[in-house]
């Protein structure tokens, strides 16, 4: 019902416009029609200005229209009152006419010529004006924005940052704007026109109403200059002054033109907002009150708005309906927020870790792995996912795990208010302690108070504090793991960086010859090898040669790692110095090449017996070669490498095995070994392919 009578009341404005227009009209209608035309204008400035955002008011530009229109209906039945009756005095227009050419001009229709020529300077050069060609402007810019939004919007749909629904919401809302500027651009126009049509219907009222009262009713020149002028221009700043409002209202506004409701519920459900209706009424009643307005009329419209104003901010706001709070989860109750793991790297704490986390103790474990994931990303190519950090009260108290995807892959027990004393094996003296082991590197340490931190330094221990064993311990863990890590986002972010710079070399190799996935594949193995990712030009240029001639993930890697040889090496020793390096006896590594040739499609190629000897040598090896000597290299022939790296990389995970075509020409080497025959040599090696 309530819909139907608004749907209905636009028909019967533009009706009564009609009406205005052809039939004439008494004078207590027409103060009636000015002095709403008046309370209109005002209220469409207030809302304008009381809108939070341009949407709020989306049906500005049409409700520009039907008010231009009916002040303009008003200025015709106004004129054909002018010019029949102005002869009678200057009440026969109606009391507003005679109050606004009166009063407010002081009875001398020159001031009000001059008056009325401010106005409509102001009016149609400076405000008029300006808000045209904004609207103008800002349509051809937002037309010409339009394609890049609608691509925009799609982008964030295929990259999954928002919902088809959010996406099909911001496209209505893109094509809502263009409309609404192309539809502001026109509504300057009635602005624009409106004010001239308001000089004109002053010239043909004055001229006119001369005219007329020299020549019909026999009044004098003098006479009919002075009583039409008055009555003219009083008509013409009734109806300038809501067009002047409604100028500075049309400048102030920037809105959409379209919504899901139809018109007069927008215009309905927008001009409801009580704040908006207060000034109405008090600017309605101040008129109201001054000499020579008619008051009845004039506070009959102000008890109007205040009586809007105050319906409105007294009408209960709909009642938000909110959904049942979910009920307390039971003990027995499971869902997939306790299965699922969110995050891909993390660390769980006991209760009594919680202060290396804590913000009032300065957060020094945080502090160290922000500085560890910065590092690591810098080395290995590639940004370190963030490490999120939580408390288990399943775990002891000074015990924590750092995982991965759900899988612990290091744990230990730390105290946070103690050193960890490290023995190199260069102490002179053991200190009283609770002896343990370092969880990165193995080492033998003790756990020391901080009474004892200056003697242990002191007799040649390594001393640290617990956050700093943590941070170590997940430095270690995600360098050895950073293939875990790294997944096809990585792997896309790395290409959309590369494509910046070399965009030709990114299309020749992705989507063909190499797919996404083929290419963190390729990645993954490589960063598996402890080869960083960080010149990743250079493998992709890489990548397309190997592609061309290898189908195989392993083979592809093997050819890429020979064309970045050098980047593999300056990971292990400074470019001035020289690679150690430990090679292989010929005979041993025939032996291995004839193993890997008949056990060429095994899992594991080489015999499990001579697997065993082949470590121990090499265990044996290492024992004999210095302690500072971490960073070695085992050269061996391109077939043995990955075999042989596979086969040693669990027990001697410092050791990288190279190819002698890995080698860079100008890289120098120092032989410090060689492994020969493991002395119980097999008489056949056995491969048993799984």
């Amino acid at each position: 019902m309530a819909n139907n009578m608004k749907s209905g009341l636009l028909p019967l404005a533009t009706l009564l416009l009609v009406i205005f227009m052809v039939l004439p009209l008494p004078t207590i209608l027409l103060d009636i029609g000015f002095i709403t035309n008046i309370m209109i204008s005002l209220a469409i400035l207030m809302v304008a200005l009381n809108a939070n955002k341009p949407l709020d008011f989306s049906s500005f530009p049409t409700v520009l229209l039907f008010a231009t229109l009916m002040r303009l209906g008003l200025n015709v039945a106004s004129t054909r009152v002018v010019l029949v009756q102005g002869h009678e005095g200057g009440d026969s227009a109606g009391q507003i006419i005679e109050a606004f050419g009166s009063l407010l001009l002081g009875g001398n229709y020159i001031v009000g010529i001059f008056v009325f020529s401010i106005l409509m300077i102001i009016n149609l050069i400076v405000i008029t004006k300006g808000a045209g060609r904004v609207s103008e402007v800002s349509a051809r810019f937002t037309l010409d924005a339009l394609p890049g939004k609608q691509m925009a919007i799609d982008a964030d749909l295929n990259a999954g940052l928002i919902a088809p629904e959010e996406a099909k919401e911001r496209r209505v809302e893109v094509a809502t704007e263009a409309d609404f500027y192309g539809s502001m651009d026109g509504a300057s126009k009635f602005v624009k026109g409106d004010a001239v049509a308001g000089i004109l219907i002053l010239a043909v009222n004055i001229i006119g109403g001369i005219v007329l009262g020299a020549t019909v009713h026999g009044l004098s020149f003098a006479e009919a200059a002075s009583t039409y002028s008055m009555l003219a221009i009083g008509d013409a700043l009734v109806a300038q002054v809501p067009a002047l409002i409604l100028s500075i209202a049309a400048a102030a506004i920037v809105t959409r033109v379209s919504s899901s409701k139809n018109l007069p519920d927008q215009i309905t459900s927008q001009f409801g907002s009580g704040a908006a209706w207060v000034p109405v009424a008090v600017i309605l009643t101040i008129l109201g009150i001054l000499p020579g307005m008619p008051h009845m009329v004039v506070l009959s419209a102000a008890a109007v708005a205040g009586g809007m104003a105050f319906y409105l901010i007294r009408k209960p706001k709909p009642v938000e309906i909110v959904s049942d709070p979910e009920p307390e989860k039971l003990p027995e109750q499971i869902d997939w927020e306790d299965v699922s793991e969110k995050a891909r790297l993390g660390i769980e704490i006991g209760y009594g870790l919680v202060t290396m986390v804590e913000d009032r103790k300065g957060a020094p474990l945080m502090k160290r792995i922000t500085g560890i994931r910065r590092q690591i990303s810098k080395e290995l190519g590639f940004v370190i996912p963030l490490v999120r950090i939580k408390d288990d009260l399943e775990l002891e108290p000074n015990s924590y795990r750092i995982m991965m995807g759900g899988v612990v892959l290091g744990e230990d027990t730390v105290w946070p208010n103690d050193f960890l004393a490290l023995d190199d094996g260069h102490v002179d003296a053991v200190i009283e302690g609770r002896p343990c082991k370092d969880p990165t590197f193995g080492m033998d340490a003790i756990w020391i108070g901080a009474d004892k931190k200056s003697q242990a330094v002191a007799e040649g221990y390594t001393v640290v504090d617990a956050p700093t064993v943590v941070a170590t311990h997940l430095n270690d863990v995600v360098r050895r793991n950073a293939a875990q890590l790294f997944s096809m986002d990585e792997a896309q972010k790395l290409l959309d960086l590369l494509k910046e710079t070399s965009p030709q070399l990114v299309d020749s190799l992705t989507p063909q010859p190499l797919s996404l996935f083929a290419i963190t594949a390729i990645c993954r193995e490589l960063l598996a090898e402890k080869v960083p990712v960080k010149d990743f030009q250079k493998i992709c240029l890489a990548m397309m040669d190997a592609a061309s001639k290898h189908t195989e993930t392993d083979q592809i890697v093997d050819a890429i790692r020979q064309h970045i040889g050098s980047l593999i090496i300056q990971t292990m020793v400074p470019m001035n110095l020289p690679l150690p390096v430990v090679t292989l006896d010929a005979e041993l590594e025939g032996l291995l090449v004839k193993a890997l040739k008949v056990g060429e499609e095994a899992s594991h190629p080489i015999e499990p017996q001579l697997a065993q000897q082949l470590v121990e040598a090499v265990d044996e090896t290492a024992r004999t070669l210095p302690m500072e000597a971490r960073n070695i290299a085992l050269i061996t022939s391109p077939i043995v490498r990955r075999p042989l790296g596979a086969l040693l990389k669990n027990r001697f995970p410092d050791l990288t095995v190279l190819s002698y075509q890995e080698l860079p020409e100008d890289k120098s080497i120092e032989v410090l070994a060689k492994i020969g025959v493991p002395q119980a040599r097999p008489e056949m090696p056995r491969v048993e392919a799984n």
